[in-house]
């Protein structure tokens, strides 16, 4: 399929707890926080390597925040790590007033993100922090797509000196990228190459969207995929430079498309060159309990909702 290889299935969680272990080799001044969500988030293999370096805070999700700033005083690079919904909803103005305000060096990472949380239903999973997050003056949004993907950017942001969201999530998905991939903060990649209509995609989608193309090349379609880890900063470039040579385009994202990708790729086409655009994303709702591949489907999260919004789109042109 276009050359991409699911290399099996695994949860982009694990991904960050490798990444986290690897990056803390190489720098000794990263240290990591927990809000009583260790094995959740996969870091107990950082704890177990570095005990002193880490620290629980149980279920004080808005203390963690604040500690971690302070620790940034100190030349220390906090990864915080807790779900989603906790990372982003529920400590909103501390992150806001602690770390984006006086942009400190604190890497909020945050895991079971969207609705692929599946059965522990709408209070536990969000559809809003991107728009939330990116809103922040300075804060970089990072959404990978796959193990691989998330272990790089988990050790990338190590490197960048200022706020970082990282988002991931708890199911098993298609592992696909390359293992040695070098991971650039605010650079999206072009993942096949078409030329009557651009799909940009973020996350659990992106692989949907190699799905899609797959399916509309066999009828006839040239689908560009462009898989945009960095949701901010935008990268601006790639995308305009697809939209000009295809002339349409559909994005792809586990999120409210108020807020989200959808919404930025949007706003970068009013600004630059109008073009016909549809959006896969959950329409202005909560999500519910269920399973992930089932709350996919009904949220209109599919292979087949994105293969559907590009002949939309088409029919536009």
């Amino acid at each position: 399929m276009f050359g991409y290889k699911n290399l099996g299935n695994n949860d982009t969680r694990s991904g960050f707890g490798a990444g986290l272990v690897e990056a803390a080799t190489q720098n000794t001044e990263i240290v990591a926080l927990c809000a009583d969500l260790t094995g959740s988030l996969k870091m107990n293999d950082f704890k177990e390597k570095f005990p002193n370096r880490f620290f629980q805070i149980g279920i004080a999700e808005a203390n963690m925040i604040g500690i971690a700033a302070g620790m940034t005083i100190g030349n220390k690079i906090p990864y915080t790590g807790t779900f989603a919904n906790f990372s982003t909803g529920r400590v909103y103005d501390q992150i806001r007033q602690s770390i984006a305000y006086s942009n400190k060096n604190v890497k909020i990472c945050a895991s079971h993100a969207g609705i692929t949380l599946g059965e522990d239903g709408a209070t536990h999973q969000i559809l809003e922090d991107i728009g939330m997050m990116k809103m922040l003056p300075g804060m970089v949004v990072i959404n990978p797509c796959d193990f691989n993907q998330t272990k790089a950017a988990t050790i990338e942001i190590s490197k960048y000196i200022g706020p970082v969201y990282l988002r991931f999530g708890r199911p098993k998905v298609p592992n696909f990228t390359d293992e040695n991939q070098k991971f650039k903060i605010g650079q999206g990649v072009r993942l096949i190459e078409g030329n009557d209509i651009t799909i940009v995609c973020t996350g659990h989608l992106v692989w949907h969207a190699i799905e899609a193309a797959d399916f509309l090349k066999n009828k006839g379609v040239s689908v560009e995929v462009i898989n945009i880890h960095t949701i901010k900063p935008l990268d601006q470039e790639i995308i305009l430079k697809s939209i000009k040579k295809t002339g349409c385009v559909v994005s792809a994202e586990e999120h409210n498309t108020i807020g989200g990708l959808g919404e930025s790729v949007a706003s970068l086409i009013v600004k630059n060159k109008l073009v016909p655009m549809e959006f896969v994303g959950v329409n202005d709702k909560f999500g519910e309990s269920g399973k992930p591949t089932d709350l996919m489907k009904k949220y209109g999260l599919s292979t087949d909702s994105i293969v559907s919004k590009c002949e939309k789109v088409l029919k536009r042109k």
